[in-house]
């Protein structure tokens, strides 16, 4: 293992028997990770302000500094480490605290191959993104924002007489910044809800009205688009492009006979495979404007334009912050390569593949929606899977959906 920079991980419990219990259970890992323990929050933030660490996990319910408390911190002022809550049950008052700062959620008892798996997946993560000032800012996100007009719509909705738990899924699914927070808390340990879900009116349901209510009113999970330096058009565009590239690929995997957690997991994907864009806009709002200026006046596509300015494109940050959400892997991998399909050696029929045709199928079909310039699609790869002949029945769907 020489030469070979180690992980850096912050464990913080206030209960030595269970920091004991972590340094015996994680003793296989010592040649991959440079582990350090801290019995508290102050005794953490003192351990971070000597040494750079890759990613904190930390307990919830501790004496003076809490571990939302100390995540919060974390997040202020080193927003590129990785926060991970390990923790017990707790009351609701203190996971509805920590939904913001933490990143993920592990519950205890939490098994070895779970930790190291969740931590390993993280710091792979952090490849994606070279540049750090960047990885900061990304990191730095709890929330991303919504159209206006479906943020208010989900508020008007909660605080009516009779709230309909049906009609807050509908507004959610129909929003990117929503879904993809809703998935994030409804895929995690949090709420102690079956894993793997993809359908964020499945998420709301499994969540209850009250628990929902909660989140987005004291707690504030969905925040409001600052459309003051970013064109209304491309918002819209965005929006629009992410639904429909959704309808084509519900399309593709009901031909190809998906089952349905892939579906759904592909469904997903198609909608929030631009969710980047989303976050570069709302963290760069001036320069994004400038850069959609550019792309507008030349026809050059956004992600060459992205390429220049931030030195990666959307795909790669989008993918890096549902990763570090802890959306599944088949979500993550067709963000980040939506536009190189060649360069994921996918073999088989995969959401990846759904998401890059459709989202160049529904360019296609409308050139003028969105401020972009889509490209093509991998014909050459597609036939590598045996599957260029497919492509004139999925074309078929455009039509037929437009109908």
């Amino acid at each position: 293992m020489e030469g070979i920079l180690k992980k850096k991980i912050l464990f913080v419990d206030d209960e030595p028997n269970v920091l004991s219990g972590l340094k015996r259970m994680l003793r296989g890992m010592r040649n991959e990770w440079e582990m350090h323990f801290a019995e508290g929050g102050e005794e953490a933030l003192s351990l971070l302000s000597k040494g750079q660490f890759d990613v904190i996990v930390s307990d919830m319910r501790m004496p003076g500094m809490d571990g939302a408390q100390l995540l919060s911190r974390v997040m202020k002022d080193y927003p590129e480490v990785v926060r991970i809550v390990l923790s017990g049950h707790s009351d609701k008052e203190m996971i509805l605290r920590s939904v913001r700062p933490a990143q993920q959620y592990l519950a205890k008892p939490c098994d070895a191959q779970t930790l190291k798996s969740t931590i390993d997946r993280a710091c792979a993560l952090r490849d994606i993104l070279v540049d750090e000032s960047l990885k900061k800012i990304v990191s730095g996100l709890d929330t991303l924002p919504s159209l206006p007009e479906l943020y208010e719509e989900i508020l008007n909705e909660l605080q009516s007489e009779d709230p309909s738990i049906q009609r807050i899924g509908e507004i959610i699914s129909k929003d990117v910044g929503m879904t993809a927070k809703i998935l994030q808390l409804v895929n995690s340990a949090f709420f102690g809800l079956p894993r793997h879900i993809s359908n964020p009116q499945q998420a709301v349901t499994l969540l209850g009205l009250e628990t929902v209510k909660a989140l987005v009113l004291s707690v504030q999970i969905f925040s409001q688009f600052d459309d003051a330096n970013i064109p209304r058009n491309f918002m819209d565009g965005l929006w629009h492009h992410s639904m429909a590239t959704g309808r084509i690929v519900r399309e593709i995997v009901k031909a190809e006979g998906v089952e349905n957690d892939l579906a759904d997991d592909t469904f997903m994907a198609a909608l929030l495979h631009d969710v980047g864009k989303l976050i570069l806009a709302a963290s760069f709002p001036k320069s994004y404007q400038q850069l959609l200026k550019q792309c507008e006046r030349t026809k050059l596509p956004i992600r060459y334009a992205e390429q220049d300015q931030f030195g990666t494109t959307h795909a790669e940050v989008g993918a890096y912050l549902m990763g570090l959400w802890g959306l599944p892997d088949t979500i993550v991998e067709a963000l980040a390569f939506h536009h190189r399909l060649h360069e994921c050696p996918v073999k088989r029929f995969a959401p990846l593949i759904a998401v890059h045709v459709g989202s160049v199928l529904e360019h296609e079909s409308n050139p003028g929606e969105e401020i972009d310039y889509n490209g093509e699609i991998d014909i050459e790869h597609l036939a590598k899977l045996g599957m260029q002949h497919k492509l004139e029945d999925w074309r078929k769907f455009i039509t037929d959906l437009s109908q």
